[in-house]
């Protein structure tokens, strides 16, 4: 079973920038398709971005032009750069495979202050 660990997050002002990272036990990372989520305080977990193993990107329009997913198939790593952050983005933000899902991580939290 492939785990998943998330790091980066924390707190910004509006306008500001974060890094997420991600890391993935396991060699079955490079053979998948991999996405962020995250799921702000009441809502429902969303999907926000996605990256193909050859390194093709798709992004949610909430986060269009302000975020980029990256990898690095060697490390088993996924990140998230995040620009021109918003206080709507602050959110427990997670990877995993996409489609479907494996164990969810614990996550990383992203709080962003107007």
């Amino acid at each position: 079973q492939v785990q998943l660990v998330e790091s980066g997050g924390g707190l910004a002002q509006a306008g500001g920038s974060l890094r997420l990272s991600c890391a993935a036990s396991g060699s079955i990372f490079a053979i998948n398709v991999m996405g962020w989520y995250r799921q702000a305080p009441g809502k429902p977990r969303e999907w926000v971005a996605r990256i193909t193993t050859g390194g093709s990107t798709n992004y949610a329009d909430s986060v269009k032009g302000r975020f980029t997913i990256s990898r690095d198939n060697v490390r088993n790593t996924v990140y998230l750069q995040m620009n021109s952050l918003k206080p709507e983005d602050t959110a427990v933000y997670y990877c995993n495979k996409f489609p479907g899902f494996w164990d969810w991580g614990q996550g990383t939290q992203v709080t962003v202050s107007s």
